[in-house]
């Protein structure tokens, strides 16, 4: 892309109410400079020119996993942005033909509710979260559940406290030990870096300390007054202390500051330990669908961590002295895309 490309794509983008985050140009750079990854930025335009649709799409090519084209890779969304229908199935019949020129098992496009026939979803896996913000905190604060208030007044009289990162290091740490535990690779610490410096303000690290021990944190997106808490990691502890809670209370009333309206808490796994934290939170599921067009492939993929597949792999990965998973972590996590 060049700069003018670029432009008219993010201008595109702001513009569409459908639009989000991970629609952004900027994602391109990210996927190719750190990981290797080819991407191929889609568009449809009108006889003058003027955008009428674009879809991002990344290609990954994994032994582990296969090879796919995926929209938008390391997001949680993507798919296609189109002004008419026309467009929008123009745009999806680009992503196949290039699908097909490519060899690609699968082209992916995700939180996609509805697509043409020949394509299949898949919404049973996945559920995100978001609700307004009140302004005021008190408002804020009555939002939530008796429940989670009562708990986070017994939080506040530990004495925490919270601050903004200027680098991604300390919340590093927290992270890669967390994907540890979990028995996942972490992403690379240039990926955060590069995050920084793509999205700039529209990015932030919100870190929780205990007797000025960083215990948790999270790393956040910002779009059009919405604030994504995307990537987190914490301490053993933090459950005991209640910092993780604290955490996401501390990033409401921040990104209040900040202009948002809305706390958007991202996607979890069904029935898993993260989407019930969510619903304690007063938050209500609403399913995600991922649509998928099979070229090669002949079942839907499934590559996530509840997969009894990699159920052995987990395990080993689980007892991995840190330094040892830190080591190998980016050679797998590039193909997590």
């Amino acid at each position: 892309m060049t700069p003018t490309s670029e432009q008219q794509w993010d201008e595109f983008v702001l513009n569409h109410p459908d639009a989000t985050f991970f629609h952004r140009s900027a994602w391109r750079e990210v996927a190719s400079q750190v990981f290797g990854h080819r991407a191929h930025y889609l568009t449809e335009r009108r006889d003058d020119g003027s955008l009428a649709a674009i879809l991002p799409m990344v290609e990954i090519r994994s032994r582990l996993f296969g090879h796919a084209l995926i929209s938008n890779a390391f997001c949680v969304g993507g798919g296609p942005l189109a002004t008419d229908a026309d467009s929008f199935a123009a745009i999806l019949d680009q992503a196949e033909t290039l699908g097909r020129k490519l060899g690609v098992d699968y082209v992916e496009l995700r939180d996609l509710p509805v697509a043409p026939g020949n394509w299949c979803a898949r919404g049973d896996l996945y559920a995100g979260f978001a609700a307004p913000i009140a302004a005021a905190e008190e408002d804020n604060f009555g939002q939530l559940p008796k429940r989670q208030r009562a708990l986070l007044r017994r939080v506040f009289a530990r004495g925490m406290t919270s601050r903004i990162e200027t680098s991604p290091q300390v919340f590093y740490d927290l992270y890669s030990r967390t994907m540890r535990n979990h028995g996942t690779p972490a992403l690379p610490p240039r990926f955060f870096e590069r995050l920084y410096s793509v999205f700039g303000s529209d990015c932030d690290i919100l870190t929780v300390s205990s007797g000025g021990r960083p215990v948790s944190s999270v790393l956040s997106y910002y779009f059009r007054g919405r604030v994504l808490p995307y990537y987190t990691g914490s301490l053993p502890e933090a459950r005991t202390l209640g910092a993780n809670d604290l955490m996401l209370w501390a990033l409401m009333r921040h990104a209040v500051e900040r202009g948002c309206t809305t706390f958007d808490f991202g996607r979890s796994k069904v029935g898993t330990g993260p989407y019930e934290f969510k619903r304690h939170w007063g938050f209500e599921p609403r399913p995600i669908t991922h649509q998928y067009r099979l070229l090669k492939a002949k079942v839907l993929p499934n590559v996530n961590p509840t997969n009894p597949r990699y159920a052995a792999l987990i395990g080993v990965w689980r007892r991995l002295p840190l330094p040892v998973a830190n080591a190998i972590s980016p050679i797998l996590s590039r193909s997590l895309a």
